[in-house]
This record gives C-alpha cells, structure tokens and sequence, in this order.
C-alpha cells in the first residue's frame, strides 16, 4: 500500500513538474526590445536622431524645454543664461499654424529651427492642432476644446465636410514645414493628438468625464483612426524625417477609478516612443508610472513628455535626478513654458533648473554629439 501510494505522488510531483509547477521556477519570458529603428522609412537624420534616443535609453535623460508654445528658442535661451548649460532638445508646437505667415508667426520660415540645430539641438514637434468653432467661424475663433466647437472628429472622414477641408488644409500647412526640415536635413520627434483620452477612462462616468480635446472626444476608435490618417498622409507626402511619440493618460497610479488608456493606442506599427504628461509629481509617483507603462508598452522608449509645477498646489515635479534613482528612468524630460515665472518663463522654479542641469544623469546640449 506504501509503495503505491509512493508511486502515485511521485507520479503526480513529476506530472505538476512538467506542466510548469511553481511559476518561480518557470523561466522567465523574453523581454519584447525596443526595435533598433523608427516604424516608419527615414531620412539619415531621422535615423541618426532615433538611434541617439536609441542608446541613451535606460543610460541617461535628456533634456528639453517647450518653446513658449510659439516658433522660437526663447526659454532655451533664458534656461542659459541661468544655469550656463541648454536644455539638449527644444519643443516647438504648430498652434499657431492656422494664422501663418502673419507678422507675428511664420512657420515657412524655418530659421529658429535651423539656428537651434546647428547649435547642436536636437528638435521635438508638437501640435496642439486648433480647429474653428463653428463652419463659420474660420479662423477668427478657434480652439482645441470639444465643449467650444461643432467641429467633430468623426466627421473628416466625410469628403466634403468642412471638418474633412479643414483638416486637409491643416495638415498640408504642416508638411509644407516639415518638408522644408526635412530638406535642410532636420529631424523631429513628432507628438500629435496628444491626450487623446483625457477624463474619458474615468470608471464613474459624469458630465465631466470626457477628453480634453476634440480629436478624443468621439472615442479611442475614431482617435486612433485619425492618428493613422495623419501618419499614412505624411507618409504619402513624403515626410520621413519623424519619430512618432504617442502620450498616454495611463491612470494615475488609481486603477480603482481609472482605466487604463490602452484601447486608445495606434499600434505598433505607428508609434516611436510612448509619452506620458504629469505635473508635480514626486519621485516615488514618477517612479510608478514609469513602470506601469513601460511594463504595458515594453516594446517601446518611455518619455516624460510633459512636466513642470502643479497648478492647483504649486508643487514642483521631481528632481530629474532623484526621479533616476527612484526607477523613473525616462528617456527625456519636457518643462512646459509659463510666462511670467521664475527667470526661465517655465513651469520649473530657478532652483529646479540650477539643480537639474548639473546632474549626471542629465544630458545637456553641450553633451550631444554631431548627428550630421
């Protein structure tokens, strides 16, 4: 009898054994890399510009700053005189688009660019892309807000539309630009579309739980077709010079109010780099949210897209530095501009900046090799 009830456990030990037994003991799963080129077919500075993002990954961040939301270096400038060091990259945002060439923006030209790059800068594109509030309207009022305009993303996938015609006539403005850098040799991490699905993932659904702009407004599939649009547009146009980086809302770290944004994602296929916008967040917080992105989107660089003082407290993000040590370990940081503040006109104090770009983990433009 214990001879056989022996052999029935030793059966059943090497049987649990074989069918994977303690997860512990399973190897462990391959890691997903992060693909050694961008998703789309680029220029050489495209190329040069991705591989650079490439290998500082999980080495050192780089630094950036937003321009003002405007067409010029005018934070970078400020953030020098300051601390005697440039932020690596600088952020330019198409807001403005509509209104150009006017004499007080011109996006045709593309000297502020081009001043930054043979400086040694490397360049990051935006577009808080603004749409009229009405058919009428043009472009004496526009906005990106859903609640101020009939525009409706589902809507320019209608040919005739006037949200169709606007939308063309916009995005042909911006690859004119882009087109004009690519041609002087100039490549972008480009961020469109960006917080997609804003309170929309909030589990308690209310009046106030919707995105932020119009082009989340009809929801991630309407969303994500318009990304794709725009992506398989400039492809047609001839733009090859970007590196697409999609922002995630994520949730916060509150998974028992949020969902997660996932369903808003393009795809592989059309995205780069996955962003992530947080606002005086502390180490510890950053630290969280890193992880939980890069854990859901392994296959791709994490950057802090956006960052900069909380509005509403006053707090200023953490040290980019301390932020490392915890595991935030984000390829690049952005501060966001806010006029009248500080010496830099940004949403990080004079003594965030001093501390920041002395750093070592911190790459600074005078520590970004040529990548012509």
């Amino acid at each position: 009898m214990m001879n056989k009830l022996f052999l029935i456990l030793s059966t059943a030990l090497f049987l649990f054994a074989c069918s994977g037994g303690d997860d512990s003991t399973s190897p462990a799963p391959t890691p997903t890399p992060i693909p050694s080129e961008p998703v789309t077919a680029s220029t050489d500075a495209a190329k040069k510009l991705y591989k650079y993002l490439y290998d500082q990954y999980g080495k050192k961040t780089i630094s950036s700053v937003m321009a003002n939301v405007n067409w010029n270096n005018d934070c970078a400038e400020k953030i020098h005189t300051l601390t005697g060091k440039y932020p690596a990259m600088n952020c330019y945002d198409f807001i403005h688009i509509c209104y150009s060439p006017t004499n007080w923006i011109d996006y045709t030209s593309i000297t502020p660019v081009q001043s930054w790059v043979n400086k040694g800068g490397l360049v990051q594109l935006m577009w808080h892309f603004n749409v009229p509030k009405s058919s009428t309207s043009g472009i004496s009022e526009v906005t990106c807000t859903p609640s101020e305009t009939t525009f409706r993303a589902k809507n320019v996938f209608t040919s005739g539309s006037w949200e169709n015609k606007w939308f063309y006539e916009q995005m042909d403005k911006v690859v004119a630009t882009l087109l004009k850098l690519q041609d002087a040799g100039i490549a972008a991490t480009w961020r469109p579309f960006h917080e997609a699905a804003g309170n929309a993932t909030y589990k308690q659904q209310a009046a106030w739980t919707t995105s932020w702009f119009w082009w989340g407004y009809d929801g991630p599939e309407i969303y994500k077709k318009l990304w794709r649009t725009m992506f398989d547009y400039f492809k047609q146009k001839g733009v090859n010079n970007l590196i697409w980086t999609w922002t995630t809302q994520n949730y916060n770290g509150n998974s028992s109010q949020y969902n997660n944004d996932a369903s808003w994602y393009p795809g592989d296929e059309y995205v780069d780099i996955v962003g992530r916008d947080l606002y005086g967040y502390s180490a510890a917080k950053e630290k969280q949210e890193y992880t939980e992105i890069q854990a859901r989107y392994p296959n791709k660089m994490i950057h802090l897209a956006e960052c900069g003082l909380d509005g509403n407290t006053g707090t200023m993000p953490a040290q980019p530095g301390a932020a490392w040590t915890a595991g935030a370990k984000w390829g690049v940081f952005m501060v966001w501009y806010l006029q009248n503040t500080g010496s830099t006109d940004t949403m990080c104090n004079d003594n965030w900046w001093n501390t920041a770009m002395k750093n070592s983990y911190v790459i600074t433009r005078d520590q970004v090799p040529s990548l012509k």
